[in-house]
């Protein structure tokens, strides 16, 4: 096989390597995390559980993302499993994301609120934030993808230098 084809093959089983590790970090990083989505105003707020361990985890955090953003309107609040509030945030801007500790064991509620009579679709979730081992595995797919394109990259350009010399 001549070189071009070998760097060709072995740049697209990269490729295909950074796409599987890809899906898997995905999961392994959503993995506890719960969403949900809905229409909030000011008579409907959308409210997002989810389960703690204290001793698993030390922090959580909270995302949310407002589909049509206007200045203080918006507000986020996360309660700990006594119902006390723990965290709460004016939302400053279309995607937002805050981290908060987790001091016991139990259900942890995230509501979502607006101060507008207005409809608006809002996205939001909740979770034990990602070690680095998690995170690091989500950086690692990224390189072996671009490797693998670059690799693609450099063998059609060795087979274009190749031919050219032929001819």
């Amino acid at each position: 096989m001549q070189k071009s084809g070998i760097m060709l093959v072995v740049s697209g089983i990269l490729i295909i390597i950074g796409l599987i590790l890809l899906v898997v970090g995905n999961q392994v990083i959503l993995e506890g995390v719960s969403q949900g989505n809905g229409i909030i105003s000011i008579n409907q707020d959308l409210t997002i559980s989810g389960e703690f361990s204290s001793e698993e985890f030390t922090y959580g955090v909270y995302a949310v993302q407002i589909m049509e953003f206007k200045e203080n309107t918006f507000s986020a609040k996360v309660f700990d499993s006594s119902d006390i509030e723990i965290s709460s945030e004016v939302i400053e801007s279309e995607t937002m994301e805050k981290e908060f500790e987790i001091e016991q064991t139990g259900n942890y509620k995230l509501i979502i609120q607006s101060n507008s009579n207005e409809e608006t679709q809002v996205f939001g979730a909740i979770g034990p934030l990602p070690d680095a081992g998690k995170k690091s595995l989500g950086f690692l797919s990224s390189y072996i993808l671009i490797a693998g394109m670059i690799g693609i990259v450099v063998s059609g350009i060795y087979g274009i230098k190749k031919r050219k010399k032929s001819i």
